[in-house]
């Protein structure tokens, strides 16, 4: 999802308004989630490091500003994990969208990750190494 936000960005570039919605469980304590976080900092990082995050609008009484990128939270439920990317443009809005159903997905990538891992030197991997 991340690597995708950033093509996307790169693609879009600054004609689109990005915000971040992401929804979880109501006993996750912590908003935006980490993964919320790393998606903006790629968009961010496509941006230059030039924009700013907004986590909440309610006690802003003013427009939208260019470089923003917004970030909300949704805590309830048992909601395992959803992560959405809006792009919102001049009478267009592109979403990126991710929904875990189970929690077993988590377990499932981390099996799949040690199998890759076994047989492997030091070194530093990542999840694009993986897929």
């Amino acid at each position: 999802m991340i690597e995708l936000a950033k093509k996307a960005e790169a693609v879009l570039g600054d004609a689109f308004d990005v915000e971040i919605l992401e929804m979880h469980h109501n006993q996750k304590v912590d908003a935006p989630s980490g993964t919320a976080l790393m998606i903006a900092d790629a968009v961010n990082e496509v941006r230059e490091n030039n924009m700013k995050y907004a986590y909440d609008r309610h006690s802003q009484r003013k427009k939208r500003e260019k470089n923003e990128i917004g970030m909300h939270s949704v805590r309830g439920g048992t909601i395992v994990g959803e992560h959405q990317i809006i792009f919102a443009g001049r009478h267009e809005m592109i979403t990126l969208s991710h929904s875990a159903q189970s929690k077993e997905l988590f377990a499932s990538g981390a099996v799949n990750a040690a199998l890759f891992m076994k047989g492997k030197g030091p070194g530093l991997y990542s999840m694009s190494d993986l897929i």
